[in-house]
């Protein structure tokens, strides 16, 4: 079961970091957070995993992925949650660079063609990852419906999803952690 409160209980404890950072988009910041000490924590990657089917709930798709190294924990996490509803999904993670031998792919998991999937991100500040896993899975051919977020960082990363006419939620936003966005011009 979701509990909101104990997410964001567990994001204050474990993996927010107030100093000088250099996000993966290249952008300063005063603050960090550090997905991976939620994703791979099992209380915390059991509460987000069931909060992004919640999330998800009334939305038809057939997997679910994103950018290796960031999402792996996070799909095994939502798969797993699916199972114990009894719902039935596919898994995927996208490669950042393709395999160098056998099939030189960018994508992992028993997905085809056709496919509706939702990317999901841990953290998204200009959504640049998220877009990565995008292309990738339309290259493949499959049908992206959704983009999800863990913690939206609210620094461009949804209006660069709406200019790509792909729909975006996130679980929590930086504001859930009493830290006001930046004015993105």
């Amino acid at each position: 079961m979701y509990d909101r409160a104990r997410l964001i209980e567990l994001f204050h404890q474990r993996a927010l970091r107030f100093g000088d950072f250099t996000l993966a988009s290249g952008k300063k910041s005063s603050y960090y957070l550090d997905g991976k000490q939620i994703t791979l924590h099992s209380e915390g990657l059991e509460l987000l995993s069931e909060g992004l089917l919640d999330l998800l709930e009334g939305i038809e798709f057939d997997a679910f992925g994103g950018m290796s190294l960031g999402a792996d924990p996070i799909v095994g996490g939502v798969l797993t949650a699916a199972a114990a509803r009894g719902k039935e999904l596919a898994g995927f993670l996208v490669r950042k660079e393709s395999k160098g031998h056998g099939t030189q792919k960018y994508l992992e998991g028993p997905v085809t063609p056709g496919m509706r999937v939702v990317i999901v991100d841990d953290v998204v500040t200009t959504g640049g990852s998220a877009l990565l896993s995008v292309d990738r899975s339309i290259d493949f051919g499959l049908n992206v419906i959704q983009v999800v977020g863990v913690i939206d960082r609210k620094e461009g990363g949804a209006a660069n999803f709406a200019a790509r006419n792909l729909p975006f939620k996130s679980l929590l936003s930086i504001e859930d952690f009493g830290i006001k966005p930046p004015v993105v011009g």
